[in-house]
């Protein structure tokens, strides 16, 4: 087992109403027809995994014209990306250049974590997406069907598709990835064994922590199956005690505080 460094590289925030956050809330009643709205202010961040066959990016957040007509407008109003910036220049700011990125490993491909894989076409860098994932993404894009969440305009490149399928697959020594559907099709949980101990970066199992620890469910579209998702948030737990892991959730407010430390 190494000693691989992890670097949070911040990307902005994501607000967005407490009723996609948490199914059921800010339901009106007989009681109260109007009940009150709360926004939530939720970070987006990518990270670097120093591994001694390749620096890896895991995920690479959204587009940096995001709220300048990449996204669909009536999306944009709902999940409002503050401070949009360039992936190169995220990196920059913690000691990295884009062509220091061996591999690129995604959570999965919604617009506010695929949005930068436009930095690797035409190269042979990696992209590491579970197959069910890219399926689906692709098919939502292009048709009627599917998510809304997805644009082709992000993913629709010329890149170094590299398809993991099943429960589990090993992309590099000590880095596993471990299939959590129910956010979307094809979700990835990536566990970092360490010397100093495991990380899983789990994604968006949760918007925040509270999703999964609690077994609150997301609202909205941020679900795809319920049931997938119940099945996979005992997943985690079992993944969480079994490597005695820290598990890192979504865009949940103390994510990059848990990676910095």
């Amino acid at each position: 087992m190494a000693s691989l460094d992890l670097t949070p590289v911040p990307r902005g925030h994501i607000v967005a109403d407490e009723s996609f956050l948490f199914e059921g809330t800010s339901v009106a009643t007989a009681s109260e027809p109007d009940p009150t709205h709360d926004r939530r202010r939720c970070p987006v961040y990518n990270v670097v995994i120093d591994h001694p066959d390749a620096t890896i990016l895991w995920d690479t957040g959204s587009h940096p014209d995001a709220g300048d007509g990449h996204w669909p407008a009536e999306l944009y109003d709902a999940f409002t990306h503050e401070d949009t910036r360039r992936l190169a220049d995220d990196l920059d700011a913690v000691g990295y250049d884009i062509d220091d990125i061996d591999a690129v490993v995604m959570s999965h491909l919604h617009l506010d974590h695929a949005g930068g894989l436009y930095n690797f076409a035409g190269t042979d860098v990696p992209i590491y997406v579970h197959r069910e994932e890219f399926e689906f993404a692709h098919v939502s894009a292009k048709t009627a069907h599917g998510d809304e969440a997805y644009l082709a305009g992000d993913f629709d490149h010329d890149l170094d598709w590299h398809l993991v399928s099943g429960p589990r697959s090993t992309p590099f020594p000590d880095v596993d990835l471990f299939h959590l559907p129910g956010h979307s099709p094809g979700l990835v949980a990536t566990a970092i064994h360490r010397e100093e101990g495991t990380v899983i970066l789990a994604g968006d199992i949760g918007y925040v922590r509270e999703n999964w620890t609690e077994r609150r469910p997301m609202g909205g579209a941020l679900l795809w199956n319920k049931e997938d998702w119940l099945a996979s948030c005992a997943r985690l737990d079992d993944l969480a005690t079994r490597f005695d892991a820290t598990v890192v959730v979504g865009h949940d407010p103390d994510a990059m505080e848990q990676l910095q430390r």
